[in-house]
């Protein structure tokens, strides 16, 4: 039996921490699927298959919000109570909580835990990752307790007891800043179409899971520095990037959300309802899945590009997926950048890695490339339109969980495409790749260049 603690420990040790998060992740996914299987999860007579418990634990887990069952209709309090528990683990990551366990524990945190920590967060440093996770910790729960109760009370206009004010409050509450996109009612929140109070709520705490949480750290010690009255620490250029890209695309989404619909959905509403949804929209589109209306309603021209908007998802190290914002921006300054004849990017004073433009390049290809082949593979055994398969993948890999109400009517084989696409979205593209990266570097070996004909 020693030996064969000591042969697994010796095998942990040779992994990168690229395939230990993998595994860990996998760990994650088999105890929620163990969770999510339990009888006492669903209501009294309810049957559910295998395949579907599983595609909602894998939802809850990667905070999409796809979903195949009603959650309404089939949960019980105590399923409500895991599955938000579930999507509370992957807004943090599992590398996150497992050191918040490892320190209420009293055991010191490592240089291969450190790591772990690093590549889960998407962050390019050991310094302050134990501090990181305290504070995220910290603040995560503080926003989420007092979300709750303002929420929770404020929900007893809408429902009969306080017990389920509350719980519709707590769960919508880690629904939004999770970005898990799951809802205590079959049409989402569509109940609220005309509260902007909840409307605008449920919108600062999915910002507040998207924008990114280094973002949030920095914010914090700058609020805490004017305070004190100290010099504030400058921001970095990540932090400016990620807010001025993050908040470009919102306005930009509301605009064209309102535009492509115009003369159809927004036809003869007020100026404040037609505000109201098109905002809404294009901040849960970029990876927080509730909903106030029907997407389905929307033509589809709107449902192409809120595909686009799903795709670039939310900012880097934050609870939501796709490709993120620094990645998109990248692109965009990489392009324009060339378009001048510069071979460097150059923004806020600063210039970017070149290898972190490779990095966004790499990603965005992949990334395409993995959504187009898994439409398609999907689009060989559905019967429906392809823009909606399009929308649907997108959905998944960005962790977003909109729907054009086809999940539940897919065949098995698709089921499992989204699951895919879902895990991928929430470890990342960078550690999906580097999972291939080998343990030895480059052995140094240069070979004669050549120009190749491009374009």
């Amino acid at each position: 039996m020693r030996t064969y603690q000591q042969s697994l420990l010796r095998w942990f040790h040779t992994l990168s921490p690229f395939k230990l998060l993998l595994f860990f992740y996998l760990i994650a996914v088999f105890i929620s699927a163990i969770l999510m299987s339990f009888p006492f999860v669903y209501q009294e007579g309810t049957e559910i298959a295998f395949i579907d418990r599983l595609f909602t634990a894998i939802s809850a887990l990667s905070v999409t919000g796809l979903s195949t069952i009603s959650i309404a209709d089939t949960l019980s309090v105590t399923g409500i109570v895991i599955l938000a528990c579930i999507m509370q683990v992957g807004a943090l990551g599992v590398m996150a909580i497992g050191t918040l366990i490892w320190l209420l524990l009293g055991k010191k945190v490592g240089l291969k835990e450190r790591h772990l920590i690093m590549t889960d967060q998407n962050q390019t440093t050991f310094e302050g990752m134990v501090r990181l996770i305290k504070q995220l910790v910290y603040i995560l729960f503080t926003v989420e307790l007092v979300a709750s109760f303002v929420l929770g009370t404020y929900f007893m206009y809408y429902f009969p007891t306080a017990g389920q004010a509350y719980l519709h409050g707590v769960f919508q509450t880690i629904s939004a800043v999770s970005n898990g996109g799951f809802a205590l009612s079959n049409e989402s929140l569509a109940l609220f179409s005309n509260d902007y109070f909840v409307q605008l709520v449920t919108m600062l705490l999915i910002i507040f899971g998207a924008i990114g949480f280094p973002v949030l750290m920095e914010v914090k010690e700058f609020l805490a520095a004017k305070i004190r009255r100290t010099q504030a620490k400058r921001f970095s250029l990540f932090a400016k990037l990620t807010t001025v890209t993050f908040f470009m695309l919102v306005l930009v989404g509301t605009l064209f959300i309102y535009m492509l619909d115009a003369e159809s959905f927004f036809a003869g509403k007020s100026w404040h309802e037609s505000l109201f949804y098109s905002l809404f929209q294009s901040v849960t589109t970029r990876s927080g899945g509730l909903s106030t209306m029907d997407v389905s309603q929307l033509t589809e021209e709107n449902h192409l590009f809120m595909t686009a908007l799903m795709f670039i998802g939310a900012s880097p190290s934050s609870a939501g997926g796709g490709i993120r914002t620094t990645t998109f921006a990248l692109a965009v300054l990489f392009i324009m950048a060339y378009a001048r004849g510069r071979r460097h990017i150059r923004i806020f004073n600063r210039e970017v890695h070149e290898e972190d433009v490779l990095k966004a390049v790499a990603v965005i290809m992949i990334a395409i490339m993995l959504v187009f082949v898994c439409s398609i593979l999907m689009s060989i055994t559905e019967p429906f339109s392809l823009s909606a398969i399009l929308f649907e993948a997108t959905s998944a890999f960005g962790t977003v969980g909109l729907s054009l109400g086809i999940t539940g009517e897919l065949s098995e084989f698709s089921k499992v495409i989204l699951m895919l696409l879902m895990f991928i979205g929430r470890i990342g593209i960078i550690t999906l790749l580097f999972i291939f990266k080998p343990n030895k570097g480059n052995s140094g070996i240069h070979y004669p260049k050549e120009k190749m004909i491009i374009g």
